[in-house]
């Protein structure tokens, strides 16, 4: 799929987001902070900033979409390994030294 296909998607997309939750653009626009135009633009497919992005999807309560951003960090083989080897397989019990009586 060509960019502007994918941001005409993404447009579609925060609409139907939009009217899901019947606001109107000038009612997410109040929300979100942003002119009605922008939401506008936005919704038919034109070019806009991530903060726009960002701002829209927070007013619809859909921020958490952004997670698919947020990679965990993978830990190698080796690392978890020793990791591994680093944990505790049993209890240790201390002895006590024995201080002063001898009988």
């Amino acid at each position: 799929m060509a960019d502007p296909a994918v941001v005409k998607e993404i447009g579609n997309a925060l609409k139907q987001m939009r009217l899901n939750v019947n606001l109107s653009q000038e009612q997410l626009a109040k929300k979100s902070g942003l002119d009605r135009t922008t939401i506008s633009r936005i919704e038919s497919g034109r070019a806009a900033t991530l903060l726009s992005l960002v701002q829209i999807l927070r007013a619809l309560d859909k921020l958490n979409i952004m997670n698919i951003f947020v990679q965990e960090p993978e830990i190698s083989p080796i690392k978890l390994l020793k990791l591994q080897e680093k944990k505790r397989q049993r209890a240790y019990h201390h002895k006590s030294k024995e201080t002063g009586n001898n009988k």
